[in-house]
């Protein structure tokens, strides 16, 4: 029988989690704190749980070294309620707002704020099968615009932006598949959103890091909770929030301080990213990656088999082995490892070895 040891989860999300948190919140789970109740059950408006929600943001802040003139908010739609959210609260008539595409999600973006205003693109790597990220230095800011939104990881293609541009309007980016993989600064970015269930925790929320000044610069005339001052003003209580993922995700930030900050989460990711890469690189052709090396994620490792009768039947043995979630996304196909933080190294070190045992076999 298949059991955490011997399952290795390379889904790309929801993705793997702490074991360690998995037993914590397993231990609470029918007695929160000598309540006698769940975190489940708990009032969103009782003082255990306001301490679990204030505890999460706090931590959020410490870990992510995030100014004071930022909110963070937890929130609920996904992130893909924010492609919406954003151009609703910040894209006002006469204004634009300029999209890098680097892939899906980002495509998705531009669509959604197509619908609620101008908008055009910054740049793109569309024409390059989503192979590698625009440099800054090909970045076409137009006048005028509000913002240039970025999707910082791309899971389907396998590529993430390096570094960061410091540009001269508001810079508003996706990091829901590579949020807490490392160390960022926050001050170059007016909003950074993320849904929870790559690195933060289970699906059903998603936190939003928004400055200040954006959110009081935002229209007025929105719904009430579709306003990101709504949320900023009742500390994202207006209405009831998913308290138990709120909860889980205070429990991983608790494990990442744990394990010694987002310093050794980074290398440890650079450790487990380059064990796969490397049986990629070093297969003689056997293997193919897909994004090229300037550009490529350290949490999702997108490759295909030269031969594509063996790809199948290298997907069908390693799920076979235990391995979990190797299938590429069905809009491209291929193969995909999503080595989030979760993931410890020895999954993705079986992973390596099974590929260069497998390329032994059939080579």
């Amino acid at each position: 029988m298949s059991n955490r040891t011997t399952t290795y989860n390379f889904n790309a999300g929801p993705s793997a989690l702490p074991t360690v948190v998995l037993e914590r919140a397993q231990k609470e789970l029918t007695n929160f704190q000598n309540t006698g109740m769940s975190v489940m059950e708990l009032s969103h408006r009782s003082a255990e749980y306001e301490a679990v929600h204030n505890g999460a943001i706090e931590r959020m802040r410490k870990l992510f070294n995030i100014p004071e003139d930022y909110e963070v908010l937890f929130l609920q739609g996904g992130a893909s309620l924010q492609f919406t959210m954003i151009p609703m609260n910040f894209l006002n008539e006469g204004e634009k707002a300029g999209y890098v595409l680097t892939g899906s999600w980002s495509e998705k973006a531009l669509k959604e704020a197509n619908m609620l205003g101008d908008t055009y693109e910054v740049a793109s790597s569309k024409e390059n099968s989503y192979k590698h990220i625009p440099a800054a230095s090909d970045w076409n800011i137009e006048e005028g615009t509000r913002y240039v939104h970025i999707t910082s990881n791309n899971t389907i293609y396998g590529t993430g932006y390096q570094e960061f541009p410091s540009i001269d309007v508001p810079l508003i980016a996706d990091m829901s598949s590579d949020i807490m993989s490392r160390p960022v600064d926050v001050s170059k970015f007016d909003m950074i959103y993320a849904g929870a269930q790559k690195n933060l925790g289970p699906s059903g929320v998603t936190l939003a890091i928004v400055k200040k000044s954006l959110i009081e610069s935002a229209k007025a005339e929105n719904p009430t909770v579709l306003k990101y001052k709504t949320q900023a003003d009742k500390n994202s209580l207006y209405n009831t929030p998913p308290t138990f993922g709120i909860y889980m995700l205070g429990e991983v930030l608790k494990w990442i301080e744990e394990e010694g900050g987002l310093e050794n989460i980074q290398a440890r990711n650079i450790e487990k990213a380059g064990l796969i890469y490397d049986a990629i690189d070093s297969s003689d052709g056997f293997f193919v990656g897909h994004a090229e090396k300037e550009s490529r994620s350290l949490m999702n490792i997108t490759f295909r088999l030269a031969d594509e009768a063996l790809e199948k039947q290298f997907l069908q043995e390693a799920k076979e082995a235990g391995f979990v979630g190797l299938n590429g996304h069905r809009s491209v196909g291929g193969c995909r490892a999503s080595a989030y933080n979760a993931v410890p190294v020895e999954a993705c070190q079986a992973l390596a070895d099974f590929m260069k045992a497998f390329q032994a076999k059939h080579a």
